[in-house]
């Protein structure tokens, strides 16, 4: 999709189609100054009552010789139109124009501008929300196949911020990159997306963007004595892989962010074995490695002036006659020994020694990012992300970005009573608490190795993925994690 500003008089420019906003008077919201002739013959069609009032429906219909066809959004009052609501109207907006043939696309953004929506915002949901629902899913299909659609989207403002426009499709465009690298490698078969693919996709970003990437095969794994991560990846015959990749564009003297991903190509559940039915989903497992690379790539294309390192630890999960037992027990690179009760919380087992690796660069802040938990799907459902911290003030800078990137995370407690769920009569814990409070306890069990930095964790297991219909990778929190670094760095 490609998009650019025009500010001359909206009569001066013509476009196979033009989305315009009914409000919650039945009538065109005129704001761009319109021809007469045409925001009198739409009114005529909206008294007709045929365009539903529901708000966020979207229909088309015939204009005139400047616009072909007229895309008619209900957005109800202008004045109350949310963020929310916005991005889901260009979301319907886009759903109608996959019906339609055409090359160019008007939208006239003055008439969603309100206190709760600058220019910037709807500029960045608008670019964000169409490359969005025109993201082309890379199947391997040979028939049936869908071509990506290109098109000319024409921004039409008049205002005196016009930079800020700008700065909104900029922003918007990198987030979605990100997020459809996120959604290529969350939506590839297990088979092609291995450690060693993602290995190489973090040396081909460092190439584009000039990160220095490292990535230790499982003799240099062992050399770092990562007993745990180890352990998961016994039973599997793809060996292991521990990425780094490190964007080093800010004051030499700024402490880095450090992002960790679980990078679990496919979870069968080890010796825990996990029931057949939809476990080709569990390839969504490097979810959390997906995000922090999508996350690197919209960090590479803004060039944000800060040091940011990311650490991905990658293996898979298989039950094998050398796969880790229930019963046990490793030493992780900390030299904290673990009980491993279910071989199917191995999670935590990789991501615990990428945590006590994450010391080493003296971190301001550590954020991890997995699929961790079916705890969490239950407890929060698909709609928010679960939080966890051991630092309230990043947490609340966490929860802020969300809700600004319209990607929203909750935060849980992470309280002392919880840890003792954990106890072991042989080691120093185990890697499970039982059923109450599952997502807590694995988030606890995390906690243990992030006690030298400030630290979150994002359970992402019930935004990562759709299920059902509409199969694949959503893309979050890639938009969470741009926003928090894009605030951080100043943009």
């Amino acid at each position: 999709m490609k998009v650019n500003i025009k500010t001359d008089s909206i009569t001066k420019i013509s476009s196979d189609v033009i989305t315009l906003g009914v409000d919650d008077k039945n009538q065109i919201i005129d704001s761009a100054k319109l021809d007469k002739k045409t925001v009198k013959y739409l009114n005529n069609i909206l008294a007709l009552g045929d365009i539903s009032e529901q708000l966020g429906s979207a229909r088309v219909v015939y204009g005139d010789h400047f616009y072909p066809k007229v895309l008619l959004i209900r957005i109800g009052d202008p004045k109350k139109l949310t963020p929310n609501h916005f991005y889901s109207a260009i979301l319907s907006v886009a759903n109608e124009l996959k019906s339609l043939q055409f090359k160019s696309l008007l939208i006239p953004i003055n008439q969603f501008i309100n206190e709760s929506l600058s220019s910037l915002k709807v500029s960045e949901y608008l670019v964000r929300g169409l490359m969005d629902a025109y993201y082309a899913v890379n199947s391997l299909k040979t028939l049936n196949t869908v071509k990506k659609k290109i098109f000319q989207t024409t921004i039409h403002y008049k205002g005196s911020d016009l930079n800020q426009v700008k700065i909104g499709i900029k922003h918007g465009a990198a987030v979605m990159q990100g997020g459809n690298l996120t959604k290529d490698l969350g939506n590839l078969p297990p088979n092609i997306c291995t450690p060693k693919y993602l290995a190489n996709v973090a040396i081909k970003l460092g190439k584009e963007y000039k990160f220095k990437v490292s990535v230790l095969d499982q003799k240099k794994i062992e050399k770092l004595k990562m007993g745990s991560f180890l352990a998961v990846a016994k039973g599997s015959r793809e060996e292991p892989r521990f990425i780094i990749m490190e964007h080093n564009k800010g004051p030499k003297n700024q402490k880095p962010i450090v992002l960790v991903g679980k990078g679990i190509t496919f979870d069968a559940g080890g010796i825990s074995i996990k029931p057949s039915a939809d476990m080709d989903e569990m390839k969504y497992d490097m979810g959390g490695a997906a995000s922090v690379m999508g996350v690197m790539k919209t960090v590479g294309t803004l060039n944000l002036k800060l040091n940011i390192i990311a650490i991905i630890p990658s293996c898979e999960n298989l039950p094998d006659g050398l796969a880790v037992k229930p019963g046990d027990i490793v030493t992780s690179m900390s030299g904290q020994t673990i009980e491993i009760l279910n071989t199917d919380a191995e999670g935590r087992l990789i991501l615990c020694d990428a945590l006590t690796y994450a010391e080493r660069y003296k971190p301001e802040i550590v954020i991890d990012i997995a699929t961790l938990t079916g705890a969490c799907v239950i407890g929060l459902g698909h709609h928010a992300t679960g939080l966890f911290s051991n630092h309230d003030p990043l947490a609340a800078e966490i929860e802020v970005a969300g809700i600004r990137a319209l990607d929203k995370a909750w935060k849980m407690p992470l309280w002392e009573e919880y840890q003792p769920q954990l106890n072991s009569n042989f080691a120093d814990m185990a890697n499970i608490g039982g059923r109450a409070g599952g997502s807590i306890t694995a988030a606890c069990f995390l906690s243990r190795f992030a006690k030298k930095f400030n630290w979150a964790h994002l359970d992402i297991a019930g935004t990562a993925w759709k299920s059902g219909k509409e199969k694949g990778s959503t893309g979050r929190p890639v938009p969470l994690l741009s926003q928090f670094l894009i605030k951080r760095a100043g943009k």
